[in-house]
């Protein structure tokens, strides 16, 4: 029995934009569920800790996370694909669609500036403390690294890429209507 071939299909425009926004929003709700499980299950889990667990278990979950599948794909990535998104979207028949993805990167930006501007400096307190040795030089990395800060803006960092993921899902919600 013969097939016929059918030539390959070309990704239209329309499904690229689809594509793109589709990983944006997965990329950013990856990233939202870490934050939220540091929110949720990690650093409470580590409050009642000695310091000697905490810096060790700490500086372990840091080199993990840290790593190039989390940094490129899902932190990173979600960044570039709600650019890319974004600048996708632009024709006149899409504004709809393109002030949720805007918004999505505003949040997303907020996310960038709390790492960079609270987390990356506290996490390297910890790094530079290298190995400790004695009960007072985990104690005294674990001070540096403020618990209570690190904390507080790190839920603050979890709404913001929740909100970012929410309104990518809303952005995809009207995607479709348009696309109707």
């Amino acid at each position: 029995m013969a097939y016929a071939t059918q030539p390959p299909r070309r990704v239209t425009s329309g499904g690229r934009r689809t594509g793109i926004l589709i990983a944006a929003t997965m990329t950013t709700g990856l990233t939202a569920g870490v934050f939220a499980d540091w929110s949720n299950a990690v650093m409470p889990g580590l409050r009642g800790v000695d310091d000697r667990t905490f810096v060790t278990a700490f500086q372990a979950l840091d080199a993990s996370i840290t790593s190039p599948l989390f940094l490129g794909v899902g932190y990173l990535g979600a960044l570039l694909f709600t650019a890319l998104s974004a600048a996708l979207h632009r024709r006149a028949d899409q504004r709809p669609v393109l002030r949720w993805i805007v918004a999505a990167l505003v949040c997303y930006l907020a996310v960038y500036v709390i790492t960079f501007g609270v987390h990356e400096p506290l996490n390297e307190t910890l790094r530079a403390a290298g190995t400790p040795v004695g009960d007072a030089d985990f104690a005294t990395a674990r001070a540096h690294l403020d618990e209570a800060m690190w904390t507080a803006w790190n839920t603050v960092r979890t709404v913001a890429a929740t909100l970012a993921f929410g309104c990518l899902t809303w952005a995809l919600v009207i995607h479709r209507r348009l696309g109707r």
